[in-house]
């Protein structure tokens, strides 16, 4: 793949559960190696817009486009699916997600965790799969942590946890929807911390996040959605430094107060 071929490309997507109109129009590219950060209220449709980018909510209307190729899709409207499981595995496995709320295996230790998708899901030898996966758990600052299991582990351990559990599926891009709105103050630092190391290392990423100065430190471009459109998206700088739009403006004001 040519670096000019986003990695990830969606647009004028829709979205609704059943007459309830949540994407109304969505349009969001993610060139390799960069940061784009997607902002807004509560119900902007910011993480229906990242399930959907990874194909674990259908959309009704628009195109979905990884690497240069385009999810086949069968049925119109609200009955609408991909059209190729195969394809969507594959896509799948290649956009990595990092929840909110971990989802870490409660009864595996976190390199347990760690090596589950990689040795099931891509078949990859166990052997070769925990070497890498101690790598990422040292990278995550957590490599101490490997047989422990998830409830031993403070909330910010187990978010790392959850990033090292992308990381070793050696994902395309990784999607994080919003990665530190679980956490206390101080736990919160040692997720943005690792977040930051990521963007700096030139991994291709798409963050749902509360968090404006995360937004703001490791963004290439930020996305402000607002009842389920784009009303305003440019570089960082520029836009929480002089926002155009009066929402966004509101938005900001209410976010730093």
């Amino acid at each position: 793949m040519s670096n000019s071929v986003p990695v990830i490309e969606i647009r004028d997507l829709h979205k609704s559960y059943g007459s309830l109109e949540v994407l109304k129009g969505v349009d969001i590219t993610a060139p390799a190696g960069h940061v784009v950060s997607l902002i807004g209220s509560s119900g902007s449709g910011k993480s229906t817009l990242l399930r959907c980018a990874n194909l674990l909510e259908d959309s009704q209307q628009g195109d979905v486009i990884f690497c240069g190729e385009a999810v086949t899709w069968k049925g119109t409207g609200l009955n609408r699916r991909p059209g190729d499981h195969a394809q969507m595995i594959r896509i799948r496995t290649n956009l990595s997600m990092v929840f909110q709320q971990f989802n870490l295996w409660a009864h595996m230790t976190i390199l347990q965790n760690v090596m589950e998708a990689p040795v099931t899901v891509l078949k990859r030898p166990k052997a070769e799969v925990e070497a890498s996966a101690r790598a990422y758990l040292d990278k995550v600052g957590i490599g101490d942590k490997c047989d422990a299991y998830p409830a031993q582990l403070s909330g910010g351990q187990q978010q790392r946890a959850a990033i090292a559990r992308a990381l070793c599926m050696e994902p395309k891009a990784l999607l994080f929807d919003e990665p530190t709105s679980a956490l206390d103050p101080e736990l919160e630092q040692e997720v943005v911390r690792v977040i930051k190391d990521l963007a700096t290392e030139g991994r291709t990423m798409i963050i749902v996040t509360h968090d404006m100065r995360l937004a703001a430190d490791v963004s290439d471009h930020v996305v402000f959605l607002h009842q389920g459109r784009i009303e305003e998206q440019g570089a960082p700088d520029a836009l929480f430094a002089n926002p155009t739009t009066e929402r966004l403006r509101g938005f900001l004001s209410a976010t730093v107060a």
